[in-house]
C-alpha cells in the first residue's frame, strides 16, 4: 500500500521543520513541491536527495493523473508547499480530495504536522481564540464587502491571510466596518522582519501608512 504524506515545512525559519518531516522527506520516492526552486533550498540544507516535481494552482489535470499513476505503482510520495502546512489555502487540498476519491482506503494519506502561519499568529495575538473562523485569503472583489459586514457583527474571532498588495485596502475596510474591534496583524512570522501590531483598525492603518517599508511581506490578520 502506498503512502501519501502531507508534510508541513517551515514558514520562514528553516529550523522550524520537525525531525519527523525530515525523515519522511528522506524516505519517499518523490516530493511534490509548490515551487521546486524554493523546496530545493530546504532539501539542500538537510541533505535530502530525492526527485521533485512541481504541483501548484496552475498544474493541469494530467499532473494529477501522473501522481495517481505513481501511487498505483506503489510509490510513496510527499507533498510540501513553499511554506507551512499544505492544503491550507493552497491546491494541496484538491489533490488530497482526488486521491481519496480515486483510491478510497487503498492509499494511506498521512499528515506530518508542523508549522502553520495561522496558528502561530493566533497563539501570540493576545486576542480571544477559544473560538475562531478562518477565511483563508479573502476574495478580491465579489463577496469581500459582505465578509467585512459579517466580521463586524460576529461574536467570535476571525483570521485570514492577506498579501502586501491588499493590506492597506483591508485595513481601510476594517476601519469602515469594524472601527471598534481589536485587530492583530502578524507580519513575516519567523522571518528576519517578524512583527506583530495590535490595536484598532485606525491605529494600525496609520502605522502602516507612516511606515511604508512595513507594507511588504506576508500577513495574517486577526480580528477579535
Amino acid at each position: 500500500m502506498s503512502n501519501f504524506y502531507i508534510v508541513a515545512t517551515s514558514i520562514g525559519n528553516m529550523g522550524d521543520i520537525t525531525f519527523r518531516a525530515i525523515e519522511t522527506l528522506k524516505s519517499v520516492d518523490l516530493i511534490l513541491c509548490e515551487d521546486t526552486r524554493v523546496t530545493k533550498k530546504l532539501l539542500d540544507k538537510y541533505n535530502i536527495n530525492k526527485p521533485t516535481m512541481s504541483y501548484h494552482a496552475q498544474s493541469k489535470l494530467s499532473k494529477t493523473d501522473k501522481i495517481i499513476s505513481l501511487l498505483e505503482e506503489g510509490k510513496n510520495i510527499a507533498l510540501v508547499s513553499d511554506a507551512g502546512t499544505p492544503g491550507i489555502s493552497d491546491p494541496g487540498a484538491m489533490l488530497v480530495s482526488e486521491i481519496k476519491k480515486y483510491f478510497s482506503d487503498s492509499v494511506n494519506v498521512i499528515p506530518v504536522p508542523g508549522a502553520t502561519a495561522l496558528i502561530s499568529a493566533l497563539s501570540v495575538s493576545g486576542l480571544p481564540i477559544h473560538e475562531f473562523t478562518f477565511l483563508g485569503f479573502l476574495p478580491h472583489k465579489k463577496g469581500r464587502e459582505t465578509l467585512f459586514k459579517e466580521i463586524s457583527v460576529a461574536k467570535r474571532t476571525f483570521a485570514f491571510y492577506e498579501s502586501p498588495h491588499r493590506i492597506l485596502k483591508t485595513l481601510e475596510s476594517l476601519v469602515k466596518f469594524c472601527p471598534d474591534k481589536k485587530v492583530c496583524i502578524a507580519r513575516e512570522i519567523t522571518k528576519i522582519y517578524e512583527e506583530f501590531k495590535t490595536g484598532t483598525p485606525a491605529e494600525i492603518l496609520e502605522y502602516f501608512l507612516t511606515n511604508k517599508d512595513k507594507q511588504r511581506g506576508e500577513f495574517v490578520v486577526i480580528v477579535a
